[in-house]
């Protein structure tokens, strides 16, 4: 069996601003070359944290990060200065969930890219060019020696995420990061955007991480799926699993939550109550305040992620297969 592309073990990270905020607790997590894993749960459950620690993003002086990080065999933790740009982009790239705000407003997309491959590859201009080119051709922009000349601002919402995907690309990453790649953008873009990194991904074989909210679009995109719930991961499963024999009661209200077109007219199921402060996280499990099958051991004991089957789950009272199925 191949070893993990990516493995993480008690991962933590907090913020020291105005007061302590606990973003991610205790994050286990392994992911294999070539699979796709989708990162669902509410704002606020440590999603986008989790991809921007995976490329030391975090401001360092108000940030302190604990556990490990490995990816590609090298401890991504203890990278300092050259290892560290040379990780970012050629090994670990991220689509950042707002491409206006990611790119620099005053240089063209296509000398973005080209600087980005110049920096990775060590390419002279000419070629760096001639590569931009091809991988703005690739991700499907339309015009791509048009749109080279471009600067953010003159391209649509679909075409700035498309051209985010081919500067995430350029340098041929072995882990993608994806952090709500289609916020904003219409219902059908969306639907091209991730059938274009799906395609991308298996054209690559790289690894891909998909934050999203969408659980539609988890089913479209990933292999796996991890839901996060007060900066842990509390359910791990295939999409099978996940979606249709859901076993953390966070899981299953999120799953009820979700509308479809035979729910017209129906009333709109919801999770009760609201995300816990995570500068002031309960002793026992996050969920228990809004989790009615909560007993007193939830309410002082965090549960451990345990195998349940072939899946993970972190709970002490899960719900029932035909309960979960209702």
């Amino acid at each position: 069996m191949s070893e993990p592309l990516l493995s993480i073990r008690g991962l933590r990270v907090a913020f020291h601003g105005a007061r302590h905020a606990s973003a991610l607790n205790d994050i286990d997590l392994d992911l294999m070359p070539g699979q796709v894993l989708g990162l669902l749960g509410e704002s606020g459950s440590g999603k986008s944290v989790t991809l921007r620690t995976l490329l030391r993003l975090h401001p360092e002086r108000t940030t302190r990060i604990g556990g490990s990080i490995r990816v590609a065999g090298q401890e991504v933790l203890s990278l300092r200065g050259r290892a560290l740009d040379a990780y970012r982009g050629k090994v670990a790239s991220m689509v950042f969930q707002e491409p206006g705000l990611a790119f620099d407003p005053v240089y063209t997309i296509g000398q973005q890219i080209t600087e980005c491959i110049r920096v990775h590859e060590r390419s002279d201009r000419r070629a760096a060019q001639a590569e931009a080119l091809r991988m703005l051709e690739r991700v499907q922009i339309p015009q791509a020696r048009r749109r080279f000349d471009a600067y953010p601002h003159e391209l649509s919402g679909g075409m700035r995420q498309r051209a985010m995907i081919a500067l995430a690309l350029a340098c041929k990453p072995r882990l993608l990061l994806a952090d709500e790649p289609t916020t904003a953008l219409d219902a059908t873009v969306q639907i091209q955007i991730l059938l274009l990194l799906r395609e991308l991904q298996r054209e690559t074989g790289m690894a891909l991480i998909f934050v999203t909210h969408d659980i539609g679009a988890a089913v479209e995109v990933a292999d796996r799926v991890a839901v996060m719930y007060g900066g842990r991961i509390v359910e791990e499963g295939s999409v099978a699993d996940i979606v249709h024999r859901p076993r953390h009661p966070y899981t299953a209200g999120l799953l009820a939550a979700t509308v479809g077109a035979a729910d017209r007219g129906k009333p709109l199921a919801a999770v009760p109550g609201s995300p816990p402060d995570l500068s002031c996280l309960p002793p026992g499990c996050s969920f228990a305040p809004r989790c009615r099958n909560a007993g007193s051991r939830c309410r002082s004991e965090q549960p451990p992620m345990a195998a349940d089957g072939a899946a993970r789950l972190a709970c002490w009272h899960p719900v029932g297969l035909v309960e979960a199925a209702a």
